[in-house]
């Protein structure tokens, strides 16, 4: 296997946490839908916004025409704040095992399917972000994973062979697309499971980064 140069990994169940209940709660309040409809319409159209085929404002008129419904402005500004603190719940261990890889020199990025308003959104609370050395958002090159030619730009933009990347997401097809692509891959479902996965791998000097730097630097 060959040596892991740089991590990548998807935003959402990975950097994130759990979708928030209470912000899908607000889009329900503010579109006046039910359950049903809602969930239909949000996903069936989410891929197409998550591309970049369609933008904050045509994706939530979709979803409203498609439920039979019309929004005002009013209604698509709380929409689109409702939907980022839908993904804004965030996932601790992993987000300090990035500071270690980052500490540690270790390139890292982010290859995540996520629209427009989301990205800007999520941007100006999360400052962390702008930590990671290169950031493939689907919108932003018009191509979405499971797409080929979304993790070549993430493998170009972090400068680092594909089959030095090691790629984590919590989707199957996802991980099908980047073994494909010639990177290495872990689907990602808790995070003890992806621990045990990483050392089954051989993989532990990537967990243990913080204590051989502190070991190198005198520390103990």
């Amino acid at each position: 296997m060959a040596l892991v140069k740089a991590v990548l990994f998807d935003y959402g169940m990975v950097l994130s946490g759990k979708p928030d209940p209470t912000a899908w709660a607000r889009l329900l309040t503010i579109t006046g839908l039910s359950e049903e409809p809602l969930n239909r319409e949000y996903w069936a159209h989410r891929h197409a916004y998550d591309r970049g085929d369609l933008n904050a404002q045509s994706f939530w008129h979709t979803v409203a025409a498609g439920a039979g419904i019309v929004i005002t402005p009013t209604q698509l500004a709380q929409l689109i704040a409702a939907d980022t603190d839908l993904w804004s719940t965030l996932n601790p261990p992993m987000l300090a095992w990035v500071d270690q890889l980052q500490r540690a020199g270790i390139r890292t990025g982010i290859l995540s399917n996520m629209p427009d308003a989301m990205e800007a959104g999520l941007r100006g609370r999360h400052a962390w972000i702008e930590g990671f050395d290169h950031h493939t958002w689907s919108h932003a090159v018009n191509r979405a994973k499971p797409e080929p030619e979304i993790y070549q730009h993430a493998a170009e933009g972090l400068q680092t062979p594909p089959e030095h990347i090691l790629f984590l997401d919590d989707k199957e097809e996802n991980i099908t697309a980047a073994l494909a692509a010639g990177m290495q891959a872990i689907q990602y479902s808790t995070h003890a499971a992806f621990e045990r996965e990483m050392q089954a791998r051989g993989l532990n000097y990537l967990l243990q980064l913080e204590r051989h730097t502190d070991s190198q630097n005198g520390k103990l």
